[in-house]
């Protein structure tokens, strides 16, 4: 079973910066489009960058467009979210899994997730 191993999360003051790393074993990662998901309390898991198994086209969802930037290293099996300009309501777990490849949901289970915490 594919789970996915995020990290990189913690408390930063709004401004800020982070970058989340997701680590997948048992399954390469370079034939799948890639996404970052995050999940607020007592709010629906949403999907916030996508990132294609070729030619690495990028989506964001209107919120974090402009301050995110999703990238993958297949060679290592990683996918990375660099987060800057945090707002306190980037406040979430942060996840990563599979995205699109023709299918409603993500492939694999979730991990644990990192935790994001904006201070404003």
């Amino acid at each position: 079973q594919v789970q996915p191993v995020e990290s990189g999360g913690g408390l930063v003051q709004a401004g800020g910066s982070l970058r989340l790393s997701c680590a997948v074993s048992k399954s390469a990662i370079r034939t799948f489009n890639m996404g970052w998901y995050r999940q607020a309390p007592g709010k629906q898991r949403e999907l916030v960058a996508t990132i294609t198994s070729s030619l690495d086209s990028t989506k964001y969802a209107d919120s974090v467009k402009g301050r995110f930037t999703i990238s993958r290293d297949n060679a290592k099996n990683m996918v990375y979210l660099q987060m800057s300009s945090l707002k306190p309501e980037d406040t979430a777990v942060y996840y990563c899994n599979t995205a699109g490849n023709g299918v409603s949901a993500p492939l694999w289970s979730w991990g644990q997730g990192t935790q994001v915490t904006v201070s404003s």
